[in-house]
């Protein structure tokens, strides 16, 4: 196996699509059991991990916006994901082909909730989580 540095895999992520990259880490996360999230503290004593995860359940400050179905105006949902996200044409065509797929994933709740009524009114259906 060649050595690849931490600099090839720099180069690789400042030209790949962003969509490719967002597919890349979901499959390290599954794959290594990690997640790319901000690292929060656990509680050692009296509960562990597990009552810092509930904690963070609790709490949740951040919502992903998933495209559950396009719905007959593709076109108009094409529009929508480019007009919230930063993709290029190819790469929004290429999520709502998917579907379903994550549109927008740390989100504030009004800001999820701004882009849901924008995906419906193009026709499609999203969901929150």
């Amino acid at each position: 196996m060649p050595a690849i540095s931490k600099s090839d895999i720099k180069q690789y992520l400042k030209e790949a699509p962003m969509l490719e990259i967002a597919e890349l880490v979901k499959e390290i996360e599954e794959e290594f059991g990690v997640s790319a999230a901000a690292a929060m503290p656990v509680m050692v004593a009296g509960g562990g991990a597990a009552a810092g995860a509930a904690a963070a359940v609790e709490e949740k400050t951040e919502f992903s916006v998933v495209l559950t179905d396009v719905g007959s105006q593709k076109i108009n949902v094409i529009k929508a994901v480019r007009e919230v996200t930063s993709l290029g044409l190819k790469e929004a065509k290429d999520l709502v082909e998917g579907a379903p797929k994550p549109i927008k994933e740390g989100v504030t709740k009004e800001e999820a909730a701004t882009i849901k009524k924008k995906f419906e009114e193009a026709g499609a259906k999203v969901e929150i989580k």
